[in-house]
Order: C-alpha cells, then sequence, then structure tokens
C-alpha cells in the first residue's frame, strides 16, 4: 500500500515531486509509525465491517483500529468480539486484497492471546492491538499477553499504548506517571509501534469538551499534558516514541459561534473557494487548525472517528517542496561540521546541528508521505484525494 495510492498515477505524478514510497505490514517499525496517518477507528460490531475496511481502503485509509472498548456496551463485548473473528475470517478468504495495517483495541489483557487463537490463519491480517488507559502497572500485563500471543502466532504483533489515565492527566502524579510507562514501553521498545493520547478521557476527568471552534491545545489543561508526554515520551535522541495526534471529535457543525478560521487565500489561488466552503461546513476548519499545531508540537498522525477526517490528516502530512529542499540541504555529508547557510528558498537560515534532527525527521516522512510539487499545496491535494 501506499498514501494516496488510491487516486490515478497520472495525478500523482503531477501533485508529487518525490511520490510516497510503497510499505506493508512487514515494513520496518521506524517507518510503519509514521506511515500510520490517520487511524481510523470502527466499532467491533458493525455487521458488514470487513465491506466497510475494504471500502476504506479504497479511500486512501492505511491504518484502522477494530474496538472493543469504549465505543461499544459492555453488553456487547461478546458479540463484538464474535463478530471480528467472523469478519477477519471473510477478509482472509480474499487472497492479494490489499488492506489497511489492522489493530484491535481491547478491553482486557486476556482478550490477547484468545482472539489470537480464535483468529486462527486470519490473524495474517493482524497487525497488533491498542492497549487502553495505560500505566505501567496496567499496562505490563497487556505488553506480556502480547509478547505471549506473538509467539503463538509465529508473526510480529505490534502494541499502541493509549496514554488517558487521570494519573497521567493530574499535576501532582504527572510525572511518576511518565516514567513509569517509560520504563513499561522502553521494555518493550521493539514491540511498541506508537503512543496513542487519549484526549477526550482527558477532558472527562474535568467535565469538559472542547467545541468545534476550539483545538485541543485551547484546552490549556489538556495541552500541559501532550507537552509533558512529547517532553519525556518524544524526544529525537533515540529514546523517544512517535506520538500521535489526539481525535477530532465533529464532523458536522450546526452552529458556529467565531467566525471560521480557514484562510480564504490559499484557496482562492487554487481556485477551490466551494471546498473551502464544504470544508468548514463540516467544522473541518477547525480540524485543519488542530493538525498544524499537532505537528508543530511533535505528534504525528492523528487518531480519527469519520472517514472524512482521513484525507486532510495525510494531505497536511505531505513535506512541501521547501521544506523537501531545507532538509537535503542540511544534510549533505559536507555539512556534517556544522555551520549556517540560506535556505535554497533565500528566506530563512538553515543551522545544520540544530536542525538535523528536524530534518531527518522530514525526510522520513517525505519518505512515507512524499514531496510535493513546487507549485502543489495542502488544497491541491485535498481536492484530488476527495472520491469523485
Amino acid at each position: 500500500m501506499r498514501h494516496f495510492g488510491h487516486i490515478a498515477p497520472e495525478v500523482r505524478q503531477r501533485l508529487f515531486h518525490q511520490e510516497p514510497c510503497e510499505f506493508g505490514a512487514d515494513s520496518s517499525a521506524r517507518l510503519l509509525s509514521v506511515a500510520l496517518g490517520a487511524t481510523l477507528y470502527s466499532p467491533a460490531t458493525r455487521p458488514r465491517l470487513a465491506d466497510d475496511i475494504v471500502k476504506q481502503t479504497g479511500r486512501g485509509v492505511v491504518s484502522m483500529v477494530l474496538c472493543l472498548e469504549d465505543s461499544i456496551g459492555d453488553e456487547d463485548v461478546a458479540d463484538a468480539e464474535e463478530n471480528l473473528v467472523r469478519q477477519f475470517t471473510d477478509l482472509a478468504a480474499h487472497d492479494g486484497m490489499d488492506l489497511p495495517l489492522l489493530f484491535i483495541r481491547v478491553r482486557t489483557a486476556e482478550q490477547i492471546p484468545d482472539l489470537v487463537r480464535r483468529l486462527g490463519p486470519a490473524a495474517r491480517l493482524l497487525s497488533g492491538f491498542v492497549l487502553p488507559k495505560f500505566t505501567e502497572e496496567r499496562g505490563i500485563p497487556f505488553l506480556e499477553a502480547l509478547a505471549t500471543a506473538e509467539t503463538a502466532s509465529g508473526r510480529r504483533l505490534f502494541a499502541m499504548p493509549v496514554l488517558e489515565s487521570p494519573e497521567l492527566l493530574y499535576r501532582e502524579s504527572r510525572v511518576e506517571t511518565l516514567e513509569g510507562i517509560s520504563r513499561a514501553v522502553d521494555k518493550y521498545r521493539e514491540r511498541v509501534l506508537a503512543l496513542r493520547l487519549g484526549v477526550t478521557d482527558f477532558c472527562s476527568s474535568y467535565g469538559l469538551r472542547r467545541a468545534p471552534d476550539m483545538t485541543a491545545y485551547d484546552v490549556q489543561v489538556v495541552a500541559s499534558v501532550i507537552a509533558d508526554v512529547v517532553n519525556m515520551m518524544g524526544r529525537a535522541d533515540g529514546t523517544g516514541f512517535t506520538v500521535t495526534g489526539p481525535v477530532w471529535e465533529y464532523f458536522r457543525v450546526q452552529e458556529r459561534m467565531f467566525k471560521p478560521q480557514l484562510r480564504r487565500s490559499p484557496f482562492l489561488e487554487g481556485q477551490a473557494e466551494e471546498l473551502r466552503e464544504a470544508l468548514i461546513e463540516h467544522a473541518m476548519d477547525g480540524l485543519l487548525r488542530e493538525i498544524t499545531l499537532d505537528q508543530a508540537n511533535g505528534l504525528q498522525g492523528k487518531t480519527c472517528i469519520h472517514p472524512s477526517h482521513v484525507l486532510p490528516v495525510h494531505a497536511l502530512s505531505v513535506v512541501s517542496h521547501e521544506e523537501f529542499s531545507d532538509a537535503q540541504d542540511i544534510l549533505r555529508p559536507e555539512r556534517g561540521g556544522g555551520g549556517v547557510l540560506k535556505s535554497a528558498y533565500t528566506n530563512k537560515m538553515n543551522e545544520v546541528k540544530p536542525h538535523r534532527a528536524w530534518a531527518e525527521r522530514t525526510l522520513l516522512r517525505a519518505e512515507v508521505f512524499g514531496v510535493a510539487n513546487e507549485d502543489i499545496g495542502f488544497v491541491e491535494l485535498l481536492a484530488a484525494g476527495i472520491p469523485e
């Protein structure tokens, strides 16, 4: 699979200076952690789940989480497990079909080896599990169960812990909780693909819910947790992990309190005013702003609960030609000694040593999401990816 693989090759050629690479479930963890992109969540109770997965693949989704936790009722867990096994079996019957990276969000550690056993040969379609309310104490049993299931199935299985517990939110216990989480995931580093942020649970602890005009970064108690998680868990010195952006809850706005935040100029230049109006109508301007802030704060990808959120996340993940040019200049072998140079776009300073980690991260994102042509912006990428 590849990002933007659902659009015609001739369109990709027009959009990209460097096209997104191909990858699969067996690719390196380093590449897959970035390639996750917009991870679409779906309740495991959906009766046509296999068809939904195939349909979303055709719309550019490359990672999905099938949820047995908060998205379904307690009384529905057993039926949802049976449905998952049945739907995976149906998918496995169609050899050669391109499918997203598939993860199951469980409630208990015991579900992990049990589900892998029940899936049987269809477990080959499974990339791993999402582990809820992760702390050191609660998380270790999940990671041990994952290791057991991996050995029994004979295939690589990844974990994606969700950081969402009150202990992480509360200031008096935050550092201790983060230190414990760090110990747990470091012990199982080769199995931890990414850390996910449960911002909805954070807000719940204070009876909060952000409006569609607000981002997670406007809710200060939440923003402070994101900053501390990235500070301790997202470092670029080789000790950090990929940390993914929080869920955007809205997919249609009924009444807008604040004026739209989506500037007209990029859309007028791209002759896409109609697209701008559609994005505003469906509360997407807030989503676009939050994605931009996610990236500025060191997060990659995003949890998504609606298919309409996927393309904006991916379009804004494409590396611009200017970013690519700067990153390449910084990482040239002859720059190994450091120094400062004017960017090829002559609009900024590139300082080789301080900007090296940014450049390395940018080139990895360029490999996964591609590099836009010099005259291509996110408007063109959005418009090209929308199904006709």
